[in-house]
């Protein structure tokens, strides 16, 4: 389901934007910046304090992520659903030291894990591609772009 360019993105860029469904069935989008590949069809994060966030994964286990490169401009959307570990269960810790090994001390906050089995994953690019861009040339405008804000 995940390429090995999806999975590099993810790995890269591990922040990922977790729209989950509210109990009044609202959408909701929190940013999760603890993601890890697990395997090609589950990624999971480590969660340190959304309890909206995990109280709507316990409800509905729904779920949809986007990951973006903001220098390429390209991005990895994957849709599932998710099955939440508590601290104590046995699957975290089965799973959390590979949390400690990327995240380091972070890890050590995480009072959850929420893996996502999924469903569907593509990947999403800006426009400027079909119009012949390359990764090189949206690499420098947004390095530039960057630099701007940021100097």
């Amino acid at each position: 389901m995940l390429t090995a360019p999806m999975k590099d993105l993810i790995a890269t860029f591990p922040l990922g934007f977790v729209a989950s469904v509210t109990s009044a069935g609202a959408p909701a989008v929190s940013p999760k910046g603890t993601f890890i590949v697990l395997d090609d069809r589950t990624v999971a994060y480590g969660d340190i304090r959304s309890p909206g966030t995990r109280r709507n994964l316990m409800a509905n286990p729904a779920v949809e992520v986007n990951f973006v490169d903001p220098f390429k401009r390209k991005a990895v959307r994957v849709s599932g659903t998710t099955t939440v570990h508590m601290k104590a269960s046995d699957r975290f810790v089965q799973l959390h030291p590979q949390w400690l090994d990327v995240f380091g001390a972070l890890a050590q906050r995480m009072t959850a894990l929420i893996e996502i089995d999924i469903t569907a994953a593509s990947e999403i690019w800006t426009p400027p591609y079909d119009d012949g861009a390359t990764e090189d040339d949206m690499i420098a405008i947004y390095k530039d772009k960057f630099g701007a804000i940021y100097p």
